[in-house]
Formats: structure tokens, C-alpha cells, sequence
């Protein structure tokens, strides 16, 4: 898993931007505002980094904090949420207005995200608001490191996401067999409760 990456910017686009590290670049998807926040071209640049491996192929998403690589991460795990709307509404939000908006159930607020539609920002309000009880602080422990229970508890779904793609299923079926899997379980128990999910 690659945590951050650590180089020189060599360039960006309107969604992505390009980091040199020691002659290897990577292009690294990117939020509106973290964009805006780079240095030029040349310059030393650190990104905390999020590694996605689907059908579609690898890519990797950056963020300037923490707290933007965790709400993305929750993002994500929404039904339905995939990496492009995920960037979209931290692009349209800061992390601070979006725990706001789903903690008060604005609906009408999330819907301002570009490719967000009613059913779409009722969704996220609904399976986020139980986990934003402590508002942004809830992403994260006293330390403000990612809580490890949490980290390690996204490792082993990220590994038994992972094995269900091996094993040929689409990474939608993957998400969908994985949905409401105990936090506590190992990835072998994990990937057991998909593969029943998925009846086989």
C-alpha cells in the first residue's frame, strides 16, 4: 500500500497532479482545493496517498491532510459513492462543511455536489451521520492519527476486497457482498461473509 508519496511536482491537470519521485512519476487524482494548494512546478511536494485497485485498473487518489484522505475514504464506502464523486464533494466542500451538512441531514446541501442527486446525498447523509457523532474529531483519535482499530479494521476489507477481485467478481458485486460485515472480523472471515453473500 503506498501511504504518501514524497517528490517534486512536475506538472498538473483540472483533476490530477503529476509527482516526480526520484524519476518516477506518478499521476495522482486530486480534489479542487488541494490543487489550488500545490507549489509550482519543481518544488518539494508530500501527499498522503490512496491506492484503489478495481476492474477498471489502478489509481491513485492524493490528499494535503489527513482528515481529506479519511472523509474520502468514508466517502467511498458509501453505496454507490465511487472515487470521481468522492473528489467532487471535497472539491465543493472543505471536510468541516461536509461533516457539517451530514450531521445536520442537509439534504439539499449535499446535493450541490456535482453528480450527486437526491437519492444519491440521502444515501450518504444516511449511512454517515451514525459515524460523525464526534464531527470531524470522529475520523480520528486524541492523537489526530487515524484511529488504529479503524486503519487496521479498512485493511483487512481493503485485503478482502481485494481477494474477491482475484477471485473474478466485479468490484461493485466485491462492495455490495462486503456491506454490513462485523468491523472486528479477520479478511479470511471476511471474504467467507462475501462469498455466502454472493451465494457461492
Amino acid at each position: 500500500m503506498i501511504a504518501f508519496l514524497k517528490g517534486a511536482l512536475a506538472g498538473k491537470t483540472a483533476a490530477c497532479a503529476y509527482i516526480d519521485v526520484q524519476g518516477v512519476g506518478y499521476a495522482v487524482g486530486m480534489s479542487q482545493g488541494a490543487l489550488s494548494k500545490l507549489p509550482a512546478v519543481g518544488e518539494p511536494v508530500q501527499v498522503h496517498t490512496y491506492l484503489q485497485v478495481s476492474d477498471n485498473g489502478i489509481a491513485l487518489y492524493g490528499f494535503l491532510t489527513l482528515e481529506e484522505k479519511a472523509l474520502f475514504e468514508r466517502l467511498i464506502g458509501v453505496s454507490g459513492v465511487g472515487p470521481k464523486v468522492a473528489l467532487a464533494a471535497l472539491s465543493s466542500f472543505t471536510p468541516e462543511a461536509l461533516v457539517a451538512a451530514v450531521q445536520a441531514q442537509d439534504v439539499a446541501a449535499v446535493q450541490k455536489i456535482p453528480g450527486v442527486g437526491k437519492k444519491t446525498a440521502s444515501r450518504i447523509i444516511l449511512e454517515l451521520k451514525g459515524s460523525f457523532d464526534r464531527g470531524l474529531a470522529s475520523l480520528f483519535d486524541v492523537s489526530g492519527a487515524p484511529s488504529s482499530a479503524a486503519a487496521a479494521a479498512a485493511e483487512r476489507l481493503k485485503g478482502a476486497r481485494e481477494a474477491l477481485l482475484a477471485l473474478g467478481f466485479a468490484s461493485a458485486e466485491a462492495e455490495v457482498a462486503l456491506k454490513g460485515a462485523p468491523e472486528d472480523a479477520d479478511e479470511n472471515a471476511l471474504i467467507k461473509y462475501a462469498l455466502k453473500r454472493l451465494g457461492k
